[in-house]
């Protein structure tokens, strides 16, 4: 069943085993246009899996995907090929391409995907990199960069063919509070100055607290609550109560 198109991002009793490991288990969840959804919980309670199902990184077991009205747990490979042209992704390591400088990394991109010449790419490159700060790293490779800068970079490369939805994986792990802020704070322009939907997966409670429009809680697979980040923090359950307890 199609979900309402005031709806970017949709996902229906979604379930992923791998032998008889069962890590995701009828998760539902709705994400409103220009809204960005956190995904919180422990280690190893299937954030990971969740976010890969979503883009089909990972191929779901059962339930359905739909982004922007299209279902996309049912896309051929050519389908899925445009849907991820109009989307990005921030992964957790940056994933950027070491033996390439910063420009380099983000001009792959725009000389696979887009018809732009070479000064034409250039200035979409400089306008990406001036959004998250960073002008003065074009010619650095990611080596020469701090661990916040790297993420940064990933970020300008996960706009560069302005997507309307954007993933996120863990964006802020690893990094110290100032650069934490920064980051989020990004995030969150995004959504503000471009209507970004998004889902991220975090443990940082920060970022949740800068980014989050709603917060859905994972453990073991199923989302134990759900809401906006106070309500879910005051939760009784064991497990929320635990993860907020330890975490601060």
């Amino acid at each position: 069943m199609q979900p309402d198109t005031s709806i970017a991002i949709s996902v229906a009793d979604l379930t992923k085993s791998f032998g008889d490991n069962t890590v995701l288990r009828g998760i539902t969840m709705d994400v409103p246009t220009g809204t960005t959804a956190v995904v919180m919980g422990g280690s190893g309670s299937g954030k990971s899996v969740l976010i890969k199902s979503i883009v089909r990184l990972i191929r779901p077991d059962a339930g359905e995907v739909w982004i922007r009205g299209e279902r996309v747990d049912q896309m051929d490979e050519d389908d899925l090929d445009r849907i991820r042209l109009s989307i990005g992704y921030l992964f957790q390591s940056g994933a950027l391409f070491d033996s390439m400088t910063v420009y380099e990394n983000l001009d792959f991109i725009l000389d696979r995907h887009t018809p732009l010449d070479a000064d034409e790419r250039g200035d979409v490159i400089m306008e990406a990199l001036e959004w998250v700060k960073l002008p003065e790293h074009a010619n650095k490779f990611p080596a020469e960069l701090s661990g916040g800068q790297k993420k940064r970079v990933g970020l300008a490369r996960a706009i560069i063919l302005q997507p309307d939805v954007l993933f996120y994986d863990e964006p802020t792990t690893g990094l110290d509070p100032v650069s934490v802020r920064l980051v989020s704070e990004l995030v969150k322009r995004l959504r503000d100055d471009r209507g970004i939907s998004s889902v991220a997966i975090t443990h940082d409670l920060l970022c949740a607290e800068i980014i989050a429009d709603q917060v859905f809680f994972l453990h073991e697979g199923r989302f134990v609550v759900s809401g906006p980040l106070d309500e879910v923090r005051r939760s009784s359950i064991p497990e929320v109560s635990n993860f907020y307890r330890q975490s601060r």
